[in-house]
């Protein structure tokens, strides 16, 4: 896609609709769009023209609504950017799930590759890394449970990291 044919939050939204319709029902309908994006029925339809000059999705007036192959592409990346980014807000930074998501449906627009992989990157670490994984996120909630992060947590949390490294030692031995 050339620059003239980056495409806005909202056409990407319409992408991102369509393909999440597309999974569930096989088809999209204007009609189904509207209600998920909370638009007027209009709004929809010239949404739908312009995606479908651009080459992203099926459409003819009253007919179903399908992804092109690079509408699906371009649908099923901003789609793996909503799932990574709210999973790492909701688990990771422990915002509830409705406002992960809200947050997650801004972010995933603006975030570029390069971030995106140091994110993905971050989240791997947490779930494989012997010092990191659930205890870790476990230590971050507890760290955050008072108004004033309280340090003296973090070195109860250091000294059974240190047990736990010892323990893992001894046992190799």
């Amino acid at each position: 896609m050339n620059k003239e044919d980056v495409l806005s939050e909202s056409m990407e939204d319409y992408l991102e609709t369509i393909l999440a319709l597309e999974t569930t029902k096989k088809v999209a309908r204007v009609k189904d769009i509207a209600n998920k994006l909370n638009v007027q029925r209009g709004s929809v339809t010239g949404a739908l023209k312009t995606l479908e000059q651009k080459g992203l999705i099926n459409y003819e007036p009253y007919s179903y609504i399908t992804l092109t192959k690079e509408g699906n592409i371009i649908a099923s990346k901003i789609t793996r950017r909503h799932k990574i980014i709210k999973d790492f807000l909701e688990r990771i930074v422990q915002l509830s799930s409705d406002n992960a998501d809200a947050m997650a449906c801004r972010m995933e627009h603006t975030v570029d590759e390069q971030s995106m992989d140091k994110i993905i990157n971050f989240i791997e670490f947490i779930d494989n890394c012997p010092r990191a994984g659930q205890q870790w996120i476990d230590a971050f909630i507890n760290f955050c449970s008072s108004e004033r992060p309280q340090w003296n947590k973090c070195m109860k949390c250091i000294n059974d990291c240190k047990k736990r490294h010892e323990h893992v030692q001894t046992d190799i031995k």
